[in-house]
């Protein structure tokens, strides 16, 4: 016994109780040898008879005791040591006990009905210190899940998948939704005048070029004279009345700009409604991705993300684990201010425990049983007895006492009943 044993205070508490249950037997053997050297009589008799009998019980305690945990003075008694020779059916019975009447269903249910699981996810991804780490270590196995969709087999899989769901009959759908989002914000009125725009600077850039063009072409229609005559002016005008058609398109509010937002919500309207529609609208997506040109020009853009991505995953301040960082954040206070979300995210994980209840038993049921039949006999002996042995040492002490107060009682009565008592 040291002083780093974290057991210290059971070890001195069970020495006490022992020394006390001792002592107790100690008195008893004292009284039955003291009570000889009384003079004879009634007084002596009782005396006599109580304190054999509180002995004996005191002994047939402390036997029953020892012999739980060890052989009593040593000797190879039949049926002593029950614990450490039974340690096996002991861990065994102890295994299921706990898993078939601790661990129960009934018993997990109400403890996940008290656990709010979705302000325990809200603590967790919204605290930084706990943030960070599991971005950081989302963002590890990104690499990992990138080089998994390099296999050659999941290349295949996805040349043959991709093509299908975006060119499936839901794509016109899909798409029809995207757009419908672009033109409820404008967006759509900025991408034209963003193309009309670039036209304009096209033709500036070539007017040049344009010009003898048409030059050319009106030589080649109506002769040398006539190309060398109107010619020029042919080409001003054209490019004059090209210009001012642009001009047209630009202010908002413009005719052409209605006729082309109008252009727009009549073929967001047949791609959700025309079967027809979409089913073209696909085939065209399913030739673009399935054309083997657009096929190596994606594969080179992925492997150029895909490198930028591995790259960006393993810096501590990179995008990758900012954005995750950001995203577990959200999540968190989704959690906290979304009632469905919450409700939901307990419903899962109480379903996820229930499921998974049968089998954790078993195993909880296999590992308390496999613990217990690794302890040596020292280690669980010891751990047992300074578990139970405090109280044990209490029933040797009641069966001394017992015994003393039961052998003076029946003494008493056997003497008033019949005279004389032989005990």
């Amino acid at each position: 016994m040291t002083e780093n044993d974290p057991d210290l205070a059971a070890r001195r508490s069970l020495a006490r109780h022992r020394s006390f249950a001792t002592g107790l037997l100690a008195l008893m053997a004292a009284l039955t040898l003291g009570s000889y050297a009384l003079p004879p009589g009634y007084p002596r008799d009782l005396l006599e008879s109580a304190a054999k009998a509180g002995f004996v019980g005191g002994i047939a305690d402390w036997f029953a005791i020892t012999a739980l945990f060890r052989h009593p003075l040593g000797l190879p008694i039949p049926h002593t040591a029950i614990i450490p020779r039974q340690k096996e059916r002991l861990g065994l019975a102890l295994g299921r006990f706990v898993a078939r009447h601790v661990f129960t269903e009934q018993e997990v249910a109400r403890i996940l009905g008290r656990l709010d699981f979705s302000a325990i996810l809200h603590r967790f991804l919204t605290d930084p210190a706990s943030n960070r780490p599991t971005a950081e270590a989302l963002a590890s196995l990104l690499p990992g899940l990138l080089a998994s969709l390099e296999d050659g087999r999941a290349r295949r899989l996805l040349s043959r998948i991709v093509p299908r769901l975006l060119g499936g009959p839901a794509a016109g759908v899909v798409i029809a939704r995207a757009l419908r989002g672009l033109v409820a914000s404008g967006r759509h009125q900025e991408m034209f005048g963003f193309f009309i725009e670039q036209f304009r600077r096209l033709i500036a850039g070539r007017e040049a070029a344009i010009a003898a063009a048409i030059e050319q072409r009106v030589r080649e229609q109506g002769g040398r004279l006539v190309g060398w005559a109107i010619g020029a002016t042919v080409a001003a005008r054209v490019l004059a009345t090209l210009n001012a058609e642009l001009d047209k398109m630009s202010p908002d509010g413009s005719e052409l700009r209605a006729a082309f937002d109008e252009w727009v919500r009549r073929e967001i309207d047949r791609m959700e409604a025309d079967p027809e529609r979409a089913a073209e609208l696909g085939r065209a997506i399913r030739r673009v991705v399935g054309n083997e040109t657009v096929g190596v020009w994606v594969a080179d853009i992925w492997s150029r993300l895909r490198l930028a991505l591995e790259a960006d995953a393993v810096k501590h301040d990179g995008h990758a684990v900012a954005y995750l960082e950001g995203t577990l954040a959200n999540l968190g206070w989704m959690l906290e201010t979304e009632p469905t979300a919450r409700a939901r995210v307990q419903r899962t994980a109480e379903g996820v425990v229930g499921r998974l209840l049968p089998a954790a038993q078993a195993h909880l049921s296999d590992f308390i049983a496999k613990v217990v039949a690794g302890w040596d006999t020292a280690t669980i002996t010891d751990r047992l007895e300074l578990r139970v042995g405090k109280d044990l040492q209490y029933v040797r002490v009641n069966g001394t006492l017992v015994g003393f107060l039961v052998g003076g009682l029946v003494y008493a009565a056997l003497r008033a009943a019949f005279g004389t008592a032989a005990f």
